[in-house]
């Protein structure tokens, strides 16, 4: 990959290995310990739900998850609260263990269901280094986490480019020299996030993804988290909301499925949905708007732009079918240069049946497989694509994924760079997303620019608007859910 640093931490002697060989020589050991580490092929706790989409019959509500949500939301005195406890943490002297975890619980809590620019002007100098200080002493492992959730959600609130240069090293010898695996992958998430949200530019954001490939394909070695699925998925995950930000990765495809390909033959449903959904990425990125192609330079060889054409020309019919609003996408790049093994592992993982593989996560796998193997298949489809015909349009029904944001509010997330951008937010912010929306958020805004559909409560009809600036009315609704009522 384009990088300026070589963020690799494996072995002397797999220095001039290709990654791809790295990952081989790891990837035996990896199965098998995943095997010992469950008899029914899953490394996780059976508890742990690895869903990333919703069944079709699913409306999840977030805020359901979080029991003082309403008391939070409706809390009179949040800036107060928020202003002492950020006094709290900046004064140490006198801090105990147990009184800064107290103290981050709650500036999480407090930064997450309300926006706080205004309210940490002048403070993130202070807040970073206390944050950071909790880091390098990892006095225990919930301040440890705490902290790195809190300078995740400063990161997202402070609107400070200077935030990542930073907490950038401190993050890093974080990943590779603690003795907490859940620390590395905490820290392995907050570092992806430090990373947009917090001024790393696009050099910055390439260097942690050459990073996080390199925990990917050594499976954890590299950061000496050997096998461990949580720290595998973080990369994994983190890697690939980096991607959405960065504009062009024809040079980055063909390393970066292969070493996810890899990922998909093992036995942890969280790390294989994470890796699909990266694939499906890449290849929706091969694509861009016919309309920009040629702009800034011309085409010299008229013979591969005629056979171009050629080939674009045969996708017409399939093309009057999309359900897709906007300019004609275009294939400017092979992503990968075996799309039909990728087809077919895609497809196995989406059909999958193996007894070792419990209900819950096989229902996770079909779901999750079948929407990552129509995107694939063609990348002009995105998340939860129907290709079932809509005879009123003669039209496939399309990505039918939708977000409804308070009462009156439905985004369509119609492509996967959406779908990544919103998972992360969801994480992030759970139930608070609707506050820091419509809020203003602006970096919440410039991550997910998305329009909303105003919806007429008598009619079920409304108009699609930018939605910035006003003030929430319920901050209880942040649901997904998939359209069924055109399918019938």
């Amino acid at each position: 990959m384009r990088s300026k640093q070589q963020l690799s931490a494996a072995p002397e002697n797999t220095k001039k290995m290709s990654r791809k060989a790295v990952a081989n020589e790891y990837s035996a050991g990896s199965k098998a310990t995943s095997r010992v580490a469950s008899p029914n092929g899953s490394s996780r706790p059976s508890s742990r739900n690895p869903s990333r989409i919703p069944s079709e019959n699913e409306d999840t509500d977030l805020d359901s998850l979080l029991d003082f949500a309403d008391d939070e939301v409706n809390n009179e005195y949040w800036e107060q609260e928020f202003s002492d406890v950020v006094t709290n943490i900046v004064d140490r002297k006198r801090s105990s263990v147990q009184g800064r975890e107290e103290a981050y619980a709650a500036f999480d809590r407090l930064s997450k269901f309300h926006y706080v620019h205004d309210e940490l002007y002048g403070r993130v100098g202070e807040l970073t280094a206390a944050f950071c200080k909790s880091l390098k002493q990892e006095s225990s492992v919930r301040e440890t986490t705490l902290a790195l959730r809190a300078l995740e959600l400063l990161a997202l609130s402070a609107n400070d480019n200077t935030v990542y240069e930073n907490v950038e090293p401190v993050l890093t010898r974080t990943i590779r020299d603690s003795s907490s695996n859940l620390v590395k992958s905490s820290a392995i998430r907050c570092l992806g996030s430090c990373a947009v949200f917090a001024g790393a530019g696009e050099d910055g954001m390439l260097d942690q993804m050459n990073f996080f490939l390199d925990i990917v394909a050594s499976y954890g070695e590299s950061i000496s988290a050997s096998h461990d699925t949580d720290c595998i998925e973080a990369a994994l995950t983190e890697w690939g909301h980096l991607a959405t930000h960065i504009w062009d990765l024809s040079a980055e495809s063909e390393e970066a499925i292969e070493i996810f390909a890899e990922q998909l033959g093992g036995n942890d449903t969280g790390v294989q949905i994470a890796a699909g959904e990266n694939i499906a990425l890449l290849y929706e990125k091969s694509f861009s708007p016919r309309a920009n192609f040629g702009e800034d330079e011309e085409e010299d060889d008229e013979d591969d732009e005629a056979e171009e054409d050629k080939k674009n020309n045969q996708d017409e019919d399939e093309e009057a079918l999309l359900n897709y609003e906007g300019p004609r996408l275009v294939q400017r790049y092979e992503p990968y240069h075996d799309t039909p093994e990728i087809l077919n592992q895609l497809k196995s993982l989406a059909t999958a049946h193996s007894k070792r593989i419990s209900k819950k996560d096989k229902k996770s796998l079909h779901t999750n497989f079948i929407s990552i193997y129509t995107s694939v298949e063609d990348a002009r489809r995105g998340p939860m694509y129907n290709t079932a015909i809509n005879y009123n349009t003669n039209r496939h029904f399309g990505s039918k994924t939708r977000v409804k944001i308070g009462r009156d509010g439905v985004v369509a997330v119609d492509r996967w760079w959406k779908w990544i951008r919103l998972n992360k937010l969801r994480r992030l912010l759970l139930g608070g997303f609707y506050v820091h929306f419509n809020q203003g958020n602006q970096t919440v805004l410039d991550s997910l620019p998305l329009a909303v559909l105003r919806l007429d409560s008598e009619t079920g009809t409304g108009q699609w608007k930018t939605d910035k600036g006003r003030k929430p009315q319920d901050t209880r609704r942040f649901a997904i859910h998939h359209d069924e009522d055109d399918g019938e």
